[in-house]
């Protein structure tokens, strides 16, 4: 064999090792091991190891049912766990860290975001989102956490769609909207629950929220809230359920407009409250049976 055949065999094993570490769709298997490809067949046993071995915009997909390990995420990427048992157990860290660029995608979808709230060293945040554009969390359930299920903190303009999933029992809150001084959030919430954790969800300086067909129950402190410090806050909750909690069940603090139609707000130690805000109602919503503050709304609009 030729100096020049050697050097283009070389060449050739080398572009096909590198294909197989950047393939579109990557597989892991609780008895997968990392050294693999991460083929079906040749399945990787965590989810940091799959991804190195991922395209940008490809996809992990879960064999079979076990624990995955936590994540750091910098690129476009679909995590689906369809038809297995998708776990990360996160004892004394972070689940998923997103810090992508600012046109990536990250699709997070048919997993259990474990924190082990209760041990020595529960995790911190399921979910911490500090750059990306969009971050869509499809039927994932994050519990046991020190800090927040999901923390959507995003350093530029960026968007969160969370749908037919539940955030339960994180010690400070379940979801916390707080762009930087930079950044902005444009979020989606769609049957979504938000039970027993220190808050449901609260919205803060550039944030625009919308939710429908979903509830906070149960929580420690306030079910929703929105507080700007100095920019507006603007959160609408439409066919939704706020009870239950030990503190306020819909608070818009310090700039911000929120925005009822459709909803129930009962149980709680507070109805509505505004404190340098606005509530406003569409005429639909039912406010009864909380300790204190059963309405009325600063501003009532008729039906269109």
């Amino acid at each position: 064999m030729t100096k020049l055949t050697r050097f283009l065999a070389l060449a050739a094993l080398m572009a096909s090792t590198g294909a197989l570490a950047q393939a579109p769709r990557t597989w892991v298997s609780g008895v997968g091991d990392d050294v693999n490809p991460c083929s079906r067949t040749a399945p990787c046993k965590t989810f940091a190891g799959a991804i190195s071995k991922t395209a940008a915009g490809g996809e992990i997909n879960v064999l079979d049912s076990g624990g995955f390990g936590a994540l750091t995420i910098t690129k476009s990427i679909t995590i689906d766990g369809t038809g297995a048992n998708g776990s990360v157990l996160s004892s004394g860290t972070t689940g998923f860290n997103i810090a992508a660029g600012p046109a990536d995608t990250v699709i997070l979808r048919n997993l259990e975001v474990n924190g082990v709230n209760g041990t020595t060293s529960p995790g911190i945040y399921g979910i911490r989102f500090s750059s990306g554009g969009q971050l869509h969390v499809e039927n994932v359930h994050i519990y046991g956490f020190s800090q927040q299920g999901i923390w959507f903190n995003p350093s530029g303009a960026s968007q969160l769609f969370v749908n037919d999933s539940s955030l339960r029992d994180n010690t400070v809150g379940g979801i916390l909207i707080a762009p930087t001084a930079t950044g902005t959030a444009t979020v989606a919430l769609e049957n979504v629950s938000l039970d027993g954790n220190g808050r449901g969800l609260r919205a803060e300086d550039g944030s625009i929220v919308v939710v429908r067909n979903s509830h906070a129950s149960g929580n420690v402190n306030n079910g929703f809230v929105g507080v700007g410090v100095t920019r507006s806050v603007d959160i609408t909750l439409d066919t939704v359920l706020s009870s239950l909690n030990g503190a306020t069940g819909i608070y818009a603090g310090a700039l911000t407009t929120v925005k009822l139609s459709n909803t129930t707000t009962t149980r709680n130690a507070a109805g509505w409250q505004s404190v340098g805000g606005t509530i406003t109602s569409f005429g639909n919503n039912r406010v009864i049976d909380n300790v204190l503050n059963n309405g009325p709304a600063n501003v009532t609009l008729g039906q269109q």
